[in-house]
């Protein structure tokens, strides 16, 4: 029989969030990314690409818990072979992370099922799309990076209404020359504020003529209990850029 989970390490932002609201007091260890909650006290365990092992092994967790996008397989080997369990998830679209998290707190954790995940079903079930738009959606730039096919913030902006331009790009992150994004027929560039920073003067002007949306990287991004805000929020953020003139 396992035993009880009760010392976990997290190594994604999003599911930390996710442990810390749900179960505070489990988590004793996380990446140096894990921005939330903001008072989260834990030892800290370096990054989600290079965290330190010999760190996470010495806090003894019951359960480590990663994500196949954020973590590399040689760590998530490393840790198994020296008997540390460890949970992984794979995400990729909204449905997807309400099961996973589901899945993760009950089957991997033994917790029972959080009211901000019923809350967060809801929030989308309940979230109609926008007008139809089409657009490019950078993740970087120096090199330009941009969403491509088969990611979460794709189909959380599909179900907004926003179809992602290069959604059927054979890479999931893409790297697009600029004079390619701004020819590629885009009514609209969503820019994130993270995983790089962009803000209203840096990023909008590399797409002139082109509306800009700035939307929290967290809502677009994580998947956690930042899914019960981020159906307004985007849809709110969305609502406010104005379309385009022909070009």
């Amino acid at each position: 029989m396992r035993r009880p989970v009760r010392r976990v390490v997290s190594l994604v932002p999003s599911l930390t969030e996710t442990l810390a609201v749900t179960a505070p007091g489990l988590l004793v260890g996380a990446t140096d990314w894990c921005s939330h909650p903001a008072d989260l006290d834990v030892v800290r365990v370096k990054g989600t690409k290079n965290p330190d092992l010999d760190a996470i092994r010495a806090l003894e967790p019951d359960l480590v818990v990663g994500n196949a996008e954020e973590n590399r397989v040689p760590d998530v080997a490393a840790l198994r072979a020296a008997g540390v369990p460890v949970w992984m998830t794979d995400i990729r679209t909204v449905a997807g992370a309400l099961a996973s998290l589901r899945r993760m707190l009950a089957e991997g954790c033994g917790l029972p099922v959080p009211g901000w995940l019923d809350d967060a079903a809801r929030a989308w079930a309940a979230c109609p799309p926008g007008p139809p738009r089409r657009a490019v959606v950078p993740v970087w730039r120096r090199p330009w990076m941009v969403l491509g096919r088969d990611t979460f913030a794709g189909d959380v902006l599909a179900r907004l209404g926003v179809a992602n331009v290069y959604a059927g790009h054979a890479e999931r992150y893409p790297r697009i020359p600029l004079d390619e994004l701004n020819a590629s027929g885009a009514d609209l560039v969503v820019l994130p504020d993270e995983p790089y920073a962009f803000t209203a003067d840096d990023g909008p002007e590399a797409f002139p003529g082109l509306p800009a949306a700035l939307v929290s990287g967290r809502y677009l991004t994580w998947y956690g209990p930042s899914l019960v805000g981020a159906p307004a929020a985007l849809a709110g953020a969305l609502a406010r850029v104005r379309p385009s003139s022909p070009r």
